[in-house]
């Protein structure tokens, strides 16, 4: 059977399993078993099969991901995520469109605290809307910047989306969740900027309301009290990284520790707190890890079928220029990202490109950053993004799908914005991992 034919078979049936509703690993996992039936041998290919997906379960560089997500959970068990909301805004004093600014905000604070775009999205929906609302704001100043800086958490360490993401493409974990940090800053700082100009120029968007004056030195009290210990899980996490005196697993596990620590000094250190952060983190991890099974294996199918050596000879021979493929590569992203989650588009094209990357030439981790950039913005994509579903769920009441997808426009052109920024110029994204190397 030609590879072309085998190609359109396997991705056919897996986007006929996706479309289902079935839960992404199982349908990876169907494609698995039955590929490896076809394609691999049979019966004792399936045993062959078992002993590989075990092998890319148990591996060191997925220790970060759980580690991350139980110090998300311990860190808004506790409030201090909502402290460090409250500190963004009494800062930021009488800009235009203040409240979208804090959105912005506290959207950067929380993706140093928890590595889940969902969460960032949940909370920051569940606690600025009601009061964008009754300062009157509108729809493009209120659910657009909260559903864009909810997604940051994909970009700024901890992400368990940039492990997840390393790991399916062999390149170094420590080294993608340090390539994040420049362009996730960069895109707060755009959306800040398009915030401003747009409440500028519109100041019905965003009407102007008094603030409660606060002397200095009561800001900075209330800044060293609650903001201290988010600087110091940040260090723990990112410092010790940017330092070199630790792995990636190291440092979310310090990050992890010193969760608990700081929840036991705000007193807020029960047993039920603790069964509960670690009962989501650990249904978390198990997805996970069915999520790598599926594609590790996906990938090997690929490669066994022959589909994986003749996409890589076609691609090879088309007359433009490497550059041009990557873009290429990157739009086929985006439209995927108009209709399946993030981790089925990561698991689908992973396999596939990063061989075609190599042959390229290109530097793996800077396609990886991109790729990152890719699935965040996919988060935020109609008609399936996955952040708009959560926004629309913390929406107030009538809400129109229409308002909410013109609402988060702006913010996706940004990112792919910067995405053409990180193409451009690569140092964007490699300056940072190359300097703690």
């Amino acid at each position: 059977m030609e590879w072309w034919l085998i190609f359109i078979v396997v991705f056919g049936g897996l986007v006929v399993l996706l479309l289902s509703g079935l839960p992404v690993a199982f349908c990876f996992l169907v494609i698995n078993v039955v590929g490896v039936l076809v394609f691999w041998g049979g019966e004792a290919a399936l045993r062959q099969l078992s002993l590989s997906m075990f092998d890319s379960v148990t591996t060191f560089t997925l220790l970060p991901f759980p580690l991350f997500v139980l110090l998300g959970e311990v860190l808004f068990q506790t409030g201090l995520a909502y402290r460090a909301i409250d500190i963004v805004d009494m800062w930021l004093g009488r800009l235009p469109g203040r409240l979208s600014l804090v959105s912005v905000g506290a959207g950067v604070v929380l993706s140093t605290l928890s590595g889940s775009s969902v969460a960032s999205v949940a909370i920051l929906g569940s606690t600025m809307v009601p009061e964008m609302g009754k300062r009157g704001y509108q729809t493009p100043m209120t659910l657009g910047p909260i559903v864009a800086s909810g997604c940051l958490a994909m970009m700024i360490p901890p992400s368990g989306m940039s492990v997840l993401l390393a790991s399916l493409a062999y390149v170094s974990v420590g080294g993608l969740l340090m390539a994040g940090i420049i362009p996730g800053l960069m895109m707060a700082a755009f959306y800040a900027a398009y915030i401003i100009i747009r409440c500028f120029l519109n100041p019905s968007l965003a009407p102007a309301y008094k603030v409660a004056p606060m002397p200095l030195i009561r800001k900075i009290e209330l800044s060293v009290r609650d903001l201290v210990p988010v600087a110091i899980i940040i260090f723990l996490v990112i410092g010790v990284i940017l330092l070199g005196v630790a792995t990636p697993s190291e440092a979310a596990a310090m990050g992890a520790l010193g969760s608990f620590v700081l929840a036991a000094c705000y007193r807020r250190l029960t047993w039920e707190m603790v069964k509960k952060c670690i009962f989501s983190s650990s249904k978390i991890a198990v997805m996970l890890l069915a999520i790598m099974l599926g594609a590790k294996a996906f990938g090997q199918i690929l490669v066994f079928s022959g589909c994986m050596r003749g996409i890589t000879e076609w691609v090879m021979q088309l007359p433009v220029a490497p550059i041009t493929i990557i873009i290429g590569m990157q739009a086929i992203a985006v439209i995927l990202g108009c209709f399946m989650d993030e981790v089925a588009i990561m698991m689908m094209v992973i396999p596939l490109y990063m061989p075609i990357v190599h042959l390229l030439g290109f530097d793996p981790l800077w396609f990886s950053l991109l790729l990152l950039i890719n699935v965040e913005t996919g988060l935020a994509t109609p008609p399936f993004g996955l952040g708009l579903f959560v926004m629309q769920g913390v929406a107030p009441p009538g809400t129109k799908t229409g308002a909410l997808y013109r609402s988060v426009a702006p913010f996706n052109i940004i990112n792919l914005v910067i995405m053409g920024l990180c193409i451009v110029f690569p140092q964007i994204a490699l300056w940072l991992p190359a300097v703690i190397e």
